[in-house]
């Protein structure tokens, strides 16, 4: 389910090529732990077995792609590369520097296999909100949103085979951080995350449009890490879900504006305004209000340390944090008040979304996506916000800089930021239920 392995697969049977497919393992990715490279290489591990059954020869290559994969392309005669799409900033680097020092006549082609709609189809610029993106999403849907043509068993087979990969030697190449733990409910690879889906689909699909703001009710699709790793795809997501349209049209129509539009409207962001991470991203309402309100009196100030422990005074914030750091996932609709909250105990907006983003990044699984920086929630009819899938993150820069939100009533500290409370959370759900569930233990 990978239109770029799709396509590469098509250039290689008309040409009666042997077709490689190389995976680039670099030391160390932005906040990436231990838990985050396990959970991808035991998913390679799947993809490796898959395409010795199909006559492809996986590779796994050590280092940097720009040190290693022109060799590789030299060496073995290749004679052409597709590739991947990621709109965040060092893929996009990594892509930029293979090009630059690929043989002449190697043709590089790029394919957008992360969106349904491709991201530089969907909009040719960086839209304001669901709101700008929606229609021009959906009035391309019937074009992309299509099956799957198989990934045929290759009938050229390579002139040499490819060297067996020692898995366990690749973690010593590896320079992150070792104790932030594997997590046990997420089995890695493609098998195990499609058994997700199946689950998702026969037991808690029913109530995803009524309990998915509930964090005490299993509602959510959960595949957050599958998506984010690539071993699931959104589209065959979709197309499952999708099939149930008759049965749960409310739930169906929830998951494809919070699968597509979201997710995609977050894509879009990123690819289009290069400060995804930072204030400066922002919107000049939102950076100004922020501004105007950096040296308002903060009721609490908590370091990272404190922050990173769940030790505030607030037990639902410890309990959301601590959700995270144990299950490598938090619920959706925490996810705002963990980063809204963050923004009032921290010194000042760049501080809180530093912290946001690191903490995010390290304990998720699903960190360092373009979810994570900027999704935007779907509006409930109860008022407020709804939650959103455990796959569309409540992005920091929405949470704390405003980012697909608009302006609300002044405050101190958020200024015009859309502000959450405890006493809110109450009104939602039971508190004192997630709050005993998510307990520290020491």
């Amino acid at each position: 389910d990978n239109w770029a392995f799709l396509y590469a697969q098509r250039l290689a049977l008309k040409q009666e090529l042997p077709l490689h497919v190389c995976f680039c393992l670099v030391p160390k990715f932005l906040e990436a732990t231990i838990r985050h490279y396990r959970f991808m290489l035991r998913g390679l591990q799947e993809v490796a077995e898959e395409c010795a059954e199909l006559n492809i020869s996986f590779h796994l290559l050590l280092g940097y792609a720009k040190d290693v994969l022109p060799t590789f392309v030299v060496e073995h005669g290749v004679g052409g590369l597709v590739t991947d799409f990621n709109p965040l900033r060092l893929p996009r680097q990594w892509v930029e520097d293979v090009r630059e020092r690929l043989p002449e006549d190697v043709p590089f082609a790029q394919v957008d296999a992360h969106n349904i709609v491709p991201c530089w189809v969907a909009s040719p610029k960086q839209e304001y909100s669901a709101r700008t993106i929606r229609g021009k999403i959906h009035a391309q849907l019937p074009e992309f949103l299509t099956e799957f043509p198989p990934v045929v068993r290759h009938p050229h087979s390579p002139s040499c085979p490819a060297e067996p990969i020692a898995w366990e030697a690749c973690y010593s190449s590896l320079q992150v951080d070792h104790t932030v733990k594997e997590v046990e409910w997420a089995t890695p690879g493609t098998a195990a995350g499609l058994a997700v889906l199946k689950s998702f689909i026969t037991e808690r699909l029913k109530s995803f449009s009524t309990h998915r703001n509930d964090p005490n009710k299993a509602a959510l699709s959960n595949l957050s890490p599958w998506l984010h790793f690539g071993q699931v795809s959104t589209q065959r997501a979709i197309l499952e879900v999708q099939k149930h349209r008759r049965t749960y049209k409310d739930s169906v129509d929830a998951f494809v504006e919070e699968a597509v539009v979201r997710r995609e409207l977050a894509e879009n962001f990123c690819y289009y305004n290069e400060n995804y991470d930072s204030v400066q991203g922002a919107y000049d309402w939102a950076q100004t209000t922020l501004k105007l309100h950096a040296k308002d009196k903060r009721p609490y100030l908590y370091s990272l340390q404190e922050l990173e422990q769940g030790t505030t005074h607030d037990p639902l914030w410890n309990a959301a944090q601590l959700q995270m750091v144990r299950e490598g996932k938090m619920h959706g609709f925490l996810r705002m008040y963990w980063a809204k909250k963050i923004l009032e105990w921290t010194r000042s907006p760049e501080e809180a979304l530093q912290f946001a983003i690191y903490l995010n990044d390290r304990y998720e699984l699903d960190g360092r996506d373009p979810n994570g920086y900027v999704g935007k929630l779907q509006d409930g009819g109860t008022g407020g916000r709804t939650d959103t899938l455990s796959l569309c993150l409540a992005g920091c820069l929405w949470s704390i800089c405003g980012i697909h939100d608009q302006g609300w009533a002044e405050r101190a500290v958020f200024g015009k930021i859309r502000y959450m409370n405890y006493a809110g959370c109450k009104r939602k759900f039971d508190v004192d239920q997630f709050e005993r569930r998510y307990a520290p233990t020491h």
